[in-house]
């Protein structure tokens, strides 16, 4: 089942994916654009949710300030 505050990702997908470059857990954050997964690890990448589907790409991550 999805939760809104999930970018309209399935609990159970969450519960399984990590960030691609350090492994680290994926937090959803919303933002003016939808949405994206910001790693909780030791990079931070934020990886962008685009029509409810993770672009889990390091390319395509917004690296942390």
């Amino acid at each position: 089942m999805t939760n809104p505050t999930n970018l309209g990702l399935d609990e159970t997908l969450l519960e399984i994916i990590v960030c691609p470059n350090c492994h680290g857990s994926l937090k959803p954050v919303q933002t003016d654009e939808g949405g994206e997964l910001v790693c909780e690890g030791t990079c931070g990448y934020a990886y962008p949710v685009r029509d409810s589907i993770p672009v889990l790409l390091v390319d395509e991550a917004r690296k942390p300030a």
